[in-house]
């Protein structure tokens, strides 16, 4: 979940080529799968169903970061040393977020969503895979700015504490604050940003009345179970990263949580999976991949 680009010059603010990653060789797939077997077995985190590519890509990185020649030494490594342990869970989390990404989600949540949740006496939403909690914070402005937020109970999780932790303060970097002016202003916003936090140095607190309705806890899409029924679940820019199986089960978890003609809100390249799952929603926005549960 990138934050905007800071105004640049033409030539650096053109899209950059995406660099093909490396696709692993049979040694470093066993590496790979018993590093995942270790973290599962000695933490509980269960990795294992996470896309190949995209695990490849980030045990890459942790590898050289932590200044070991191979997998192999990186699981010796995070297995001794708790701390190593901490920066690898963080790095295969997918921690990337910002405030109102992807504007026109936000939009259609404004203009198709909202008005229908309007009508319940209670609001309840699950934000899975939270990662920092920016986008759960856009959805309370949202809520708020619609007069909803009162009657709106919103849970954030995450597979991460740290990240957790860290959502649960409401405090992010003042200078990406001021970038996320423009994403709040194409959302819909009726405001500025600002008016939502106070500058304290380098940094912009959120208001307290944004987390007043905010439950941030510890969920596993791979492992754990529904704990509720909601009227709308955000799992944005996650699945993406799950292998075909995982996807699967996850798709499940959320569809079994959604109330009868509950929204679902997915990220531009997920959807709710193949024939048989799309007859259980109806497509409100192909672009913006907003769903509602009919069966």
């Amino acid at each position: 979940m990138d934050a905007p680009l800071k105004p640049a010059e033409t030539a650096l603010a053109r899209p950059r080529a995406r660099v093909p990653v490396a696709a692993p060789e049979p040694l470093e797939r066993l590496e790979i799968a018993l590093l995942l077997e270790a973290l599962h077995y000695r933490h509980g985190y269960d990795f294992r169903g996470y896309a190949l590519p995209f695990l490849a890509r980030r045990v890459r990185r942790r590898v050289q970061e932590e200044g070991v020649r191979t997998i192999s030494g990186l699981q010796e490594k995070v297995l001794r040393d708790a701390e190593a342990m901490g920066r690898l869970i963080l790095g295969l989390s997918v921690p990337t977020t910002s405030m109102f990404r992807d504007p026109g989600f936000y939009r259609g949540l404004r203009e198709r969503v909202l008005p229908v949740l309007r009508t319940y006496p209670v609001i309840r939403i699950w934000h899975a895979g939270c990662s920092s909690g920016e986008e759960v914070y856009s959805l309370a402005i949202l809520l708020l700015e619609e007069g909803l937020y009162g009657r709106s109970r919103l849970y954030a999780t995450d597979v991460q504490p740290s990240l957790l932790q860290r959502a649960s303060q409401g405090v992010v970097e003042l200078e990406a604050a001021r970038r996320w002016e423009e994403a709040y202003r194409e959302a819909g916003g009726r405001h500025r940003l600002d008016r939502y936090y106070t500058a304290q140095g380098t940094r912009a607190v959120l208001a307290p009345e944004l987390r007043a309705n905010v439950m941030f806890a510890q969920h596993n899409l791979v492992t754990d179970a529904s704990f509720n029924e909601f009227n709308l679940i955000l799992c944005r820019n996650v699945l993406m990263y799950f292998d075909a199986p995982l996807q699967q089960r996850a798709h499940g978890l959320l569809c079994d949580s959604l109330v009868r003609f509950g929204f679902l809100g997915l990220g531009r390249r997920e959807t709710v999976g193949g024939p048989e799952a799309e007859r259980r929603y109806a497509l409100l926005d192909l672009h913006e991949k907003l769903y509602r549960k009919v069966a």
